[in-house]
């Protein structure tokens, strides 16, 4: 589904491309959307959005502009990226709102986000209380300090294929744990590690590099959890070598109505590691909310 949007940077519509699960929204229904990270796109959230579209839900999985099938142009930082969600329900609101507008439920969201669309989720919900419902933030810290031979890898990705091959290494390899590197995928005959490179390699040379730039830069997160007062799931990974659990513990321990769910034996890119597990934790948070 394509939504016509302004950019998040000017007034000018562009086309945002959107997937609903495999059914069409409907103002009856809670919206949720997710919000995908660095350099990736909505299919990350394939094997989650298909069952809460069919499970109750209305549901957004975006590509953010200037990825996947988005058009641009690519937004610079978390508090922009944050400033643009609004935009993005009140348009989903007019185009599947029905008559009776004041009761449709497309008028609020629940925010899930992973790593970048973590911090997004997170710094929109301090910012427009008003609109979620809840977030779910996976894979999260307050701040995201990248490695600088991988942040300088990203940035020069378009002038170098030893940068661009380096780059997409280093994410598959640090965001993976040893259910992504050891080859057991939750969908046989799959390779975590050789999807996530394709999915990498897909996207625009640039959006990798700004969004990690982005994460980098970002260093409103304690602040941001002191502000928010929906209800809250912090998803980790035990083996998150980019957002180490113990920092979300932090994060989560600064938001009043948080909860916390530790994933064993997974990385940073669980929703694909242990996709059922994330499911579940999510299924039960939204079901409380």
């Amino acid at each position: 589904m394509k939504l016509n949007i302004a950019s998040g940077i000017s007034n000018k519509k562009i086309q945002i491309f959107a997937a609903t699960g495999g059914k069409e929204l409907s103002s009856k229904l809670p919206l949720i959307i997710f919000l995908h990270g660095a350099g990736m796109d909505h299919t990350v959230w394939n094997l989650q959005t298909r069952y809460f579209a069919y499970h109750g839900y209305s549901v957004l999985s975006i590509d953010f502009p200037g990825h996947g099938r988005s058009e641009g142009p690519l937004m610079e930082n978390i508090e922009q990226m944050a400033d643009w969600i609004p935009e993005l329900i009140n348009v989903t609101a007019k185009i599947f709102g029905n008559t009776r507008a004041s009761k449709s439920k497309l008028k609020m969201a629940s925010l899930v986000g992973h790593s970048m669309g973590a911090l997004v989720a997170l710094e929109c919900a301090a910012r427009y209380p008003k609109l979620l419902t809840s977030i779910s933030l996976l894979g999260v810290s307050a701040t995201m300090p990248v490695h600088p031979v991988l942040l300088e890898a990203a940035s020069n990705s378009g002038r170098s294929e030893n940068n661009e091959s380096l780059a997409y290494d280093l994410v598959t390899s640090w965001g993976h744990g040893r259910t992504g590197h050891f080859g057991t995928s939750p969908v046989p005959g799959m390779s975590l590690i050789g999807g996530g490179r394709a999915l990498l390699s897909s996207s625009p040379k640039a959006a990798l590099g700004i969004g990690l730039k982005a994460c980098n830069a970002y260093q409103n997160g304690m602040r941001a959890a002191k502000k928010v007062t929906c209800p809250t799931l912090c998803l980790m990974g035990s083996e998150d070598k980019m957002t180490p659990p113990k920092q979300g513990e932090k994060l989560s321990a600064n938001i009043a109505n948080a909860k916390t769910h530790l994933l064993q034996d997974c990385g940073h890119m669980m929703m694909l590691e242990k996709s059922y597990q994330t499911l579940q934790a999510l299924k039960v948070h939204l079901k409380s909310t």
